[in-house]
């Protein structure tokens, strides 16, 4: 299992155990994390999955597909390290990833 850990807007933190090859924003919602919305179900139609990766991480995940970018368009403080979690794979090398979830969803 590869953990994962969700900061919301106030600062307080979950950590839970993500299946690889799943998403990161699966992970959340099968976990009732707070702050992550997932109205699309995961198909990258909306921006209610919208996170920010912890610089220490952003490398690992990768850059959003151009997309991803549109839709980033319609999220709530987007930031440089800002993606969509229906878009961020779980793999063996996240173990540890960080994110936040911004103060709401769009």
């Amino acid at each position: 299992m590869v953990r994962i850990t969700f900061i919301d807007h106030t600062g307080k933190s979950r950590t839970v155990d993500a299946e690889p090859g799943s998403t990161v924003m699966e992970n959340a919602i099968r976990n009732g994390v707070a702050g992550i919305e997932a109205e699309c179900g995961g198909a990258c139609a909306c921006a209610t999955c919208h996170v920010h990766v912890d610089e220490a991480w952003v490398e690992k995940t990768g850059k959003p597909s151009p997309m991803e970018e549109d839709m980033l368009d319609f999220a709530y403080d987007v930031q440089p390290n800002s993606r969509l979690s229906c878009q961020i794979k779980v793999r063996e090398e996240l173990d540890g990833l960080i994110v936040r979830t911004p103060e709401r969803q769009s």
